[in-house]
């Protein structure tokens, strides 16, 4: 779980920066950019060939250790799951009822008649925001 808040604002930074100078610099930065990137690909291919070839680790004759460690990071990743749930969905669910919204009332606004039909769009465009709640109470209760 560490790992995660150490990592993401860096990856945000790295991103940021990487934009910055592409806009600033274009082709140059473009290439630099690129070099960096392969270069981060064969690192991960030799970390993973490491990975791959290595033994049984000595981690193995302690199994108590790792069943804590492996059902706390299990937690921390269903957490994450049940927010990345929560925020997808109601991002999604604000997009849907806007563009929904909109629409509705453009036509309340001509024929007055259609209003019961157009809060039943924008209502089933909210809906996507509670499927996203559930998903993550389900998670949450898996944690």
């Amino acid at each position: 779980m560490i790992i995660w808040t150490i990592c993401l604002p860096a990856i945000l930074v790295v991103g940021l920066a990487t934009s910055w100078a592409l806009r600033r610099r274009g082709r140059p930065a473009l290439r630099v950019v690129l070099a960096a990137n392969g270069l981060l690909l064969v690192a991960a291919l030799v970390v993973v060939a490491m990975v791959a070839g290595a033994g049984p680790s000595a981690a193995a004759n302690a199994p108590q250790a790792v069943t804590a460690a492996a059902s706390t990071a299990a937690n921390g990743s269903a957490l994450i799951g049940a927010a990345i749930a929560v925020a997808g969905s109601s991002i999604g669910a604000a997009i849907a009822v806007a563009y929904t919204g909109a629409a509705a009332l453009a036509a309340i606004s001509e024929r007055p008649e259609l209003f019961g039909r157009a809060m039943v769009i924008v209502g089933l465009a909210e809906g996507i925001a509670i499927y996203g709640l559930i998903v993550s109470i389900i998670l949450i209760g898996k944690a």
